[in-house]
């Protein structure tokens, strides 16, 4: 078998597993939202509402972590919808440790299919290498040094001039503050 048909295999067995859990978590919240009172269009739009919302955040997330950004958020989010589709598809089952096992394997399997569609997320790249070595941002430039030219009419200060610097200021590493860190003013004790 060839890697493209094992991929095609693969994507088949993953859209036919995700449309049969979708589908039993789809019918799970209409029933029970129904059950408790709303009229049937709302019951289909919390199910769309809340298993789209799931299928959402799991692309949400691997964006995210591609870009290499936080995912605390979004995974909290996941997790709390999921569980709202598997806690709807247990509330419909038969009171018995079986029947609330096969009403949670639509969310199981979704969060499986999740977790191993993420997992196979590439690594994040390398962090870019700064413009200088890191040895050379201490070191102090060469200057060339000339003469001040002198006016004619030489005048004496009226304030004494201050001390000669030792290093330029262009020499000095900048300056990083860290927006996400408090600024402490004081002492702490």
């Amino acid at each position: 078998m060839t890697a493209r048909t094992e991929t095609a295999v693969r994507l088949v067995i993953l859209l036919a597993i995700g449309t049969m859990a979708g589908a039993a978590a789809f019918t799970h919240v209409h029933d029970l939202s129904v059950a408790h009172g709303q009229p049937d269009w709302i019951g289909w739009a919390n199910a769309v509402a809340v298993e789209l919302m799931a299928i959402y955040l799991g692309l949400e997330l691997r964006a995210r972590r591609r870009a290499g950004r936080p995912v605390g958020l979004v995974g909290s989010l996941l997790v709390a919808f999921a569980l709202l589709s598997l806690a709807a598809q247990v509330a419909e089952a038969e009171p018995s440790v079986w029947g609330w096992t096969v009403a949670a394997v639509p969310s199981l399997a979704f969060l499986a299919l999740v977790k191993v569609v993420l997992s196979n997320a590439p690594a994040l790249p390398p962090a870019p290498a700064p413009d200088q070595p890191p040895g050379d941002w201490y070191e102090v430039p060469e200057q060339a040094t000339t003469e001040p030219e002198r006016s004619a009419d030489p005048v004496p200060p009226a304030v004494p001039a201050p001390a000669a610097i030792s290093a330029p200021a262009a020499a000095l590493p900048p300056r990083v503050v860290l927006s996400n860190r408090p600024h402490v003013v004081g002492i702490i004790r």
